[in-house]
């Protein structure tokens, strides 16, 4: 497939989650049979494919699935967890080694940090503000959205607790953000993995396999999740699951979600790379030069 056929991210369906399902090929969808019932779908119009349990799919579907460029996250019930994650090839190599020589660079990490921190604020941080200072800044901010969706919304808010080997011990909303955070990861994974950047390469969060979707997510929390999933508790404790997935859908079509994540975590890294729909240059590294052109016979004029 050329790669010019490829959709662009922002132009893609955020996610799809289904469970105690059947998946398989269909021509160049998918088909998703659960009970009496048939969905197709086509694969090029999906950025993630959340399987939950009991979900079987076909060796067929997975190909077609790749080369349309989709994610398949295989995550828990009502996807509060995830395991394991297979995407097809990034379409550069440019962003990694971007992401790659900030990360290594101190100085710059911590500029990226700072922008990180600067785009939740939505302001400029003053230039003398600690590292430090900036976090303790970023939990009132947090606290104070806290507040003020609870009194929006009706929901009792007493803090963030919960625990990942107690789920029935945890309220109504901390369950609730749980879910809808899982499925801002899921998306902001996809987004980030389909253009090339690495998730384990995080500027704030680090020491996880997606401390960089850690990173991104703090980003769109505060418009996306969180209201969502105070939203739907303020609705009802029922069928929690299913209307978290839909309030979050719902901040994702409202705040442009797809259309805005990679150019805003380009702009933040501030990359400035060559065109994702050009196919990708390869060169030999070489000790002396850093690199030379690859797909040359380099024995031509030796002696």
């Amino acid at each position: 497939m050329s790669r010019r056929k490829l959709p662009k991210v922002r132009d893609s369906i955020s996610f799809l989650y289904f469970e105690h399902c059947r998946i398989e090929q269909d021509e160049k969808s998918i088909a998703i049979f659960h009970n009496q019932d048939r969905y197709r779908i086509p694969c090029a119009s999906i950025c993630t494919l959340m399987l939950g349990p009991g979900t079987s799919i076909t060796h067929a579907a997975i190909k077609a699935l790749a080369e349309n460029a989709c994610e398949v996250q295989w995550v828990g019930a009502d996807a509060l967890r995830f395991y394991a994650s297979g995407q097809s090839s990034a379409r550069n190599t440019e962003r990694l080694f971007h992401q790659a020589r900030l990360w290594v660079d101190s100085l710059q990490r911590l500029a990226v940090v700072r922008r990180m921190y600067q785009f939740r604020f939505q302001e400029d941080l003053a230039p003398d503000l600690t590292l430090q200072q900036i976090r303790g800044l970023e939990g009132v901010r947090v606290r104070t959205l806290y507040s003020q969706l609870s009194q929006a919304t009706g929901v009792e808010w007493k803090g963030r607790n919960y625990k990942q080997d107690d789920w029935n011990d945890a309220n109504p909303i901390n369950q609730a953000l749980s879910i809808a955070n899982s499925c801002l990861y899921a998306v902001c994974q996809a987004a980030i993995t389909t253009v090339g950047y690495s998730t384990a390469l995080g500027f704030i969060h680090t020491g996880k396999p997606l401390s960089f979707v850690y990173d991104i997510a703090d980003m769109y929390k505060a418009e996306t999740s969180i209201p969502a999933a105070f939203e739907a508790v303020s609705e009802t404790y029922f069928d929690l699951e299913e209307i978290v997935r839909r309030k979050c859908r719902e901040k994702f079509y409202q705040s442009r979600l797809m259309q805005r994540l990679v150019r805003e975590v380009d702009q933040v890294l501030q990359y400035a790379g060559a065109d994702e729909l050009a196919e990708p240059e390869c060169f030999l590294w070489d000790d002396q030069v850093e690199q030379v052109e690859g797909g040359k016979d380099w024995s031509e004029g030796r002696s």
